[in-house]
């Protein structure tokens, strides 16, 4: 065995976010503090001498796992750790009662997953555009769009949770709860009134975003533009299935930023893949 693997503890989270910067692969830190103290996450680190190699992470949404954050240090791959810290994300997925398992994988780890029964979904666009300017007036709806988005308020969490359980297949209201306040979210409001879309955005700045409509995804994308101002960018995520967002999304100046393999392993899933614009991360959905 060339390392132990254990679940990750809140003592671990220092050591194991300076080597994935050190190796180039993005800011963790405050993803592995809430990933330790969060019951539906199982975060898991590889040791070798007393020191950190490797991560991986997965997390409980109901009956849908996400594997995610597998990471092995530079100097250790291709030596089978990172399937070991893969089986392990699994076994503890499986124990909690997830009968399907998703993932987003990187072009160098899709071979592996497809080797342990993960299979190609479809694959997931990322898209970028500049930020905007601040609207003349927040809360109110363009005469070429009747939705109007405004700040989340706490009796939209039933509705918001409906809608990403219809949308996603999975039961995510443990993150909604968490994450979901009047500076963190917001909600996308029909001209019926009711909300039909929202964003709810991370700490380690990821965002669930969820909209039944080309429209009213665009009015949250908008509203993220104007908030983020002319200087920010904004990112969302959104499947390669949905012609009509993508083809939305060009006419207000998003473009293709990288894409990647969503894959699965089990039962299908019971989604609208349509619905999905953005996500908390690769490891939580």
């Amino acid at each position: 065995m060339i390392a132990r693997l254990r679940d990750m503890t809140a003592e671990d989270v220092g050591q194991v976010s300076d080597m994935i910067e050190r190796a180039d692969w993005g800011a963790r830190r405050s993803w592995f503090e809430f990933a330790v103290q969060h019951p539906a996450c199982q975060p898991i680190v590889a040791e070798r001498d007393g020191e950190p190699v490797g991560t991986g992470v997965g997390t409980v949404n109901g009956p849908v796992g996400w594997v995610g954050t597998i990471f092995v240090a530079p100097e250790l791959r291709g030596q089978g750790l990172g399937r070991a810290l893969t089986q392990a994300v699994i076994d503890r997925l499986e124990y909690g009662g997830c009968r399907t398992l998703v993932l987003v994988a990187t072009q160098e780890g899709r071979r592996l997953y497809e080797r342990m029964g993960f299979e190609l979904l479809m694959h997931e666009r990322v898209l970028e555009a500049p930020g905007l300017p601040a609207a003349p007036a927040s809360g109110t709806s363009s005469p070429s769009n009747p939705w109007r988005v405004r700040a989340f308020e706490p009796g939209d969490l039933d509705a918001i949770a409906t809608l990403d359980r219809t949308a996603t297949g999975e039961d995510r209201r443990h993150a909604l709860v968490r994450f979901a306040a009047p500076d963190s979210a917001r909600a996308a409001v029909g001209p019926d009134g009711a909300v039909g879309g929202f964003v709810i955005r991370a700490p380690w700045g990821g965002g669930a975003t969820i909209a039944p409509t080309p429209e009213a995804a665009i009015a949250i994308l908008e509203a993220r533009r104007r908030a983020s101002g002319p200087e920010g960018m904004v990112r969302a995520g959104v499947l390669e299935t949905n012609a009509a967002g993508l083809e939305a999304m060009a006419r207000a100046g998003f473009v293709d930023s990288w894409s990647a393999p969503r894959m699965i392993r089990g039962e299908p899933l019971d989604w609208r893949p349509n619905w999905i614009w953005g996500q908390f991360n690769h490891a939580m959905g």
